[in-house]
């Protein structure tokens, strides 16, 4: 098997890994928990789930031939508060993601000694999926910490509880 195949295997599988994180915390919360601040300089998590849309949409349309940073990305309206519901935010995150597994998915041997552009810096794709798997991974653990500090002690671990 190529390293190519075996990378795009990879990089799919954690990309998986971060969005299964996220709808299994999405599904331990209540809508109004989606718009929680921690603080003034926190971000809620429906704004994480903006933001992660607008950088979903901006760095994986058109991968391969247009850069990352799309002219039509509104940046800073991703960290302003909307009036988005849950419907909506649910709706983004599955938008975002499907829009991140299509670009992968579509990836040729071939495409991986490419080099794409992030506001114009160049980047081999290897290095730009995994540039944004970090990105993605940050905020999805921005995401699940609010959580976890909305649900206290009846948060319900992701992973392998304390001394199992």
């Amino acid at each position: 098997m190529s390293f190519e195949k075996i990378f795009k295997d990879s990089i799919l599988k954690r990309y998986e890994s971060y969005k299964q994180m996220g709808d299994k915390t999405f599904a331990q919360l209540n809508e109004k928990d989606f718009f929680f601040k921690p603080s003034e300089e926190n971000n809620t998590i429906a704004v994480n789930i903006q933001h992660m849309y607008g950088n979903m949409l901006s760095r994986f349309t058109n991968f391969l031939t247009e850069d990352g940073e799309k002219t039509w990305r509104k940046r800073d309206a991703e960290f302003e508060d909307s009036d988005a519901c849950l419907k909506d935010l649910l709706s983004f995150w599955q938008e975002g993601w499907d829009c991140v597994f299509n670009a992968i998915h579509h990836l040729t041997e071939e495409d991986f000694s490419a080099t794409i552009f992030i506001r114009n810096e160049p980047l081999t794709v290897c290095d730009a999926l995994l540039r944004q798997l970090g990105h993605y991974a940050y905020h999805v653990g921005q995401i699940v910490l609010i959580a976890k500090m909305i649900k206290g002690e009846n948060w319900q671990t992701l992973s392998i509880p304390k001394k199992k």
